[in-house]
């Protein structure tokens, strides 16, 4: 059963292949809101369907040209701002663990998230990884964090 609220806000994330993938997660996991920034394109472009499958009219969703504006709004609409960069704190220790209202942030593919919205947020958080490569595509990094925000995942050495 879930238990923590979640939205999600893309800063300058330019893949229509994963804003739309983000999309189909964002209704999988009964996001409230998807908040698109700076050049992430909207479900008003036509091949955005093709990834997103429908969830694109499922989950409500606006865009702002001004990521720290959009920002502004999840908190005004109720939510922490949960930045999703590599250099956050374990998203699976009990230390992250929350019952406010989240919105995960995830920026551009290469250039992360603009260094201002840190101001604005909660809470930096990162998918902890074990191989050698430090990062997930953002589409898949974004649903990892949305399922284990909304639902509670726990890390493997907390046990069963």
């Amino acid at each position: 059963m879930p238990t923590t609220e979640v939205a999600v806000l893309l800063d300058n994330v330019r893949s229509l292949a994963n804003v739309g993938a983000i999309f189909r997660s964002a209704d999988g996991v009964g996001a409230r809101h998807v908040y698109l920034a700076g050049i992430s394109p909207t479900p008003e472009h036509p091949r955005l369907a093709k990834t997103a499958l429908g969830a694109e009219a499922t989950v409500p969703w606006s865009h702002d040209p001004d990521p720290l504006s959009a920002a502004r709004r999840a908190v005004d609409d109720g939510f922490d701002l949960w930045i999703l960069e590599g250099d956050g704190e374990d998203l699976f220790s009990p230390a992250a663990a929350n019952r406010r209202p989240v919105c995960l942030v995830a920026g551009h593919e290469r250039a992360g998230v603009d260094p201002r919205m840190r101001a604005h947020a909660t809470r930096v958080v990162r998918i902890p990884m074990c191989g050698a490569k430090t990062s997930l595509n953002v589409a898949t990094a974004v649903t990892v964090a949305l399922y284990g925000v909304r639902f509670g995942l726990r890390s493997a050495a907390d046990g069963p």
